[in-house]
């Protein structure tokens, strides 16, 4: 069976994930990683999205709307003794020499671009990358050299997208690999209860097809950008319970009289 059927077989038939349990290893890690690629994919195409998007109103935004300000010694100073902050297109310009504002509350924004006191922060997508200003120590920075600075990255952003999405992809992975493994823990235990033998390999197996239902469900809600209220817990009682429909797809050992 390919990997696309083993995909649609393991969003409604327990029974299938249950004889998923008997084939190689190396097919199991693949399909992890399959689905770590599907859950993905609206991520970074919102990171590609707001950074072409954000770049070009930060880009008019600091050239008419932004006070004069210089980044020298490592330190932002502004024409300005309060925070500036400006919304345009679900996007956000920050400007904030005093300190006031920090790299959470940014992140808190969605979609921004930040001038801090010390750093310069970009939030798209649900990642926050940070660069302090001492990186650039010894170079004066002012709006015209910053309108240059995002010319620059524009140029180079089929570049930053790529290296962002592999990083997305491997921590993705990370995280699907640990899920999957501790799900198979639980599933010594849920095995026990339901009266089925089976080795923590053939659980391992079995707990990464589990995986496919939340996985879809959480994928498609992210391509539609709708947050789902209490998703953790959401997450682990799906998983859990098409876990605990596969085992129960097993037959019971015959009693030897």
């Amino acid at each position: 069976m390919n990997i696309f059927k083993q995909l649609y077989k393991s969003i409604y038939s327990p029974k299938d994930i249950a004889l998923f349990r008997f084939q190689g290893i190396g097919k199991t890690i693949l399909y992890v990683f399959f689905l770590s690629f599907i859950s993905i994919l609206p991520s970074v195409f919102y990171l590609g999205s707001a950074l072409t998007t954000g770049l070009e109103s930060a880009k008019t935004i600091i050239n008419d709307q932004l006070p004069d300000f210089s980044i020298k010694d490592g330190h932002l100073s502004a024409e300005t003794k309060l925070p500036v902050t400006i919304n345009n297109d679900n996007f956000t310009i920050i400007l904030d020499p005093t300190g006031a504002i920090s790299e959470s509350d940014v992140e808190n924004e969605g979609n921004a671009f930040a001038l801090l006191k010390d750093q310069f922060v970009i939030a798209a997508a649900g990642r926050v990358d940070t660069y302090p200003y001492s990186m650039v120590e010894g170079v004066t920075i002012d709006k015209g050299k910053a309108v240059e600075f995002i010319n620059g990255i524009s140029g180079m952003k089929w570049i930053i997208i790529p290296v962002a999405a592999l990083f997305i992809y491997l921590l993705a992975s990370a995280g699907s690999f640990i899920k999957v493994t501790v799900l198979a823990l639980i599933g010594l235990l849920l095995k026990n209860l339901l009266g089925r033998k089976l080795n923590y390999r053939q659980l391992w197996r079995m707990a990464a097809y589990s995986n496919t239902l939340p996985v879809m469900f959480f994928t498609i809600m992210s391509a539609i950008n709708t947050t789902v209220p209490s998703s953790f817990m959401i997450n682990w009682f799906v998983l859990i319970i098409v876990l605990s429909l596969a085992i129960n797809e097993i037959p019971k050992p015959k009693k030897v009289d």
